[in-house]
């Protein structure tokens, strides 16, 4: 085992808010609007980010 590994945080590292989890029916909601928009060939790495991070709901 390495004794002289750098666990530290860097300080300029800010953490971000912890998101509340979604109920089960706005999760349920969440995955019918993202399959939805897969099918569609919509879905994009920033759409599911925005769902990831709470910036977009279904609709």
């Amino acid at each position: 085992m390495q004794d002289d590994l750098n666990l530290s945080v860097p300080e300029n590292l800010t953490q971000e808010p912890e998101l509340p989890i979604p109920s089960l029916d706005e999760q349920k909601l969440i995955v019918a609007e993202l399959k939805r928009l897969e099918e569609a060939g919509e879905l994009t790495p920033e759409i599911l980010e925005e769902f990831m991070t709470g910036k977009r709901k279904p609709e």
